[in-house]
């Protein structure tokens, strides 16, 4: 498992904007490119490589467990690795809630981007902004994390990014780049919906704040 962290810098953006041309228009202010830069493309597969800020793990794929079975995450929230055979609903939920994220991480690897973030840290302006950003948009979720140790984290598969405000460019950046990249995650294609019953989305599987015991015989290592 390799981890790299991208500190993409001023000299990065200036770049971004020079090689896409019309398209990486850049803030007015802070000369930081707009979303519409960051459009997966053949010559750029994967433009979260020009976030500042982005955690990568390379992780394998398809490793499921069963609903009773915990997973020992090298990251919290996780952003890969074993996860439930039965994924969170990702059709653009907000979930007032939080939710096990052995579910949550199998929808990460249909291609969502799931917005988590520490009720204790944010305010309610920041938890509506957010939620506009997922509510009914598909293969996007997002739910309260509790034990977060930002105020704000941004996952898809094998990606996160933490920020403090609501207001980060960077968060629109992030979802143009991530949210349905073929390049950038394992099930191209697979759905976003759940079959009848699998899932209630209404009451979902609950969040276990407490760290995996190794030891026991129902966790798994990530």
């Amino acid at each position: 498992m390799n981890t790299r962290i991208r500190m993409s810098g001023a000299a990065i953006a200036l770049v971004c904007t020079v090689a896409l041309g019309a398209a990486g228009c850049t803030h007015a202010v802070t000369g930081t490119p707009l979303p519409d830069a960051f459009v997966p493309s053949a010559d750029n597969p994967d433009p979260s490589e020009a976030i500042d800020g982005v955690v990568y793990v390379e992780y394998p794929t398809a490793l499921h467990v069963q609903p009773n079975e915990r997973v020992a995450y090298t990251h919290s929230p996780p952003f890969g690795g074993r996860h439930d055979g039965v994924w969170a609903k990702c059709t653009g939920i907000v979930f007032p809630q939080a939710i096990r994220t052995e579910n949550a991480v199998h929808s990460l690897e249909h291609g969502a981007v799931w917005i988590t973030y520490n009720p204790d840290l944010v305010s309610a302006g920041d938890v509506e902004l957010l939620a506009e950003k997922v509510s009914g948009n598909s293969h996007m979720l997002m739910s309260p994390y509790p034990t977060l140790d930002a105020p704000i984290s941004l996952q898809s598969w094998g990606h996160q990014l933490e920020l403090d405000q609501a207001s980060d460019i960077r968060i629109d950046q992030f979802i143009s780049a991530l949210r349905l990249n073929p390049a950038t995650y394992p099930e191209v294609g697979a759905t976003c919906s759940i079959p009848p019953l699998s899932f209630d989305p209404d009451n979902p599987p609950p969040f276990d704040p407490t760290t995996p015991d190794p030891a026991s015989p129902t966790t798994v290592p990530e």
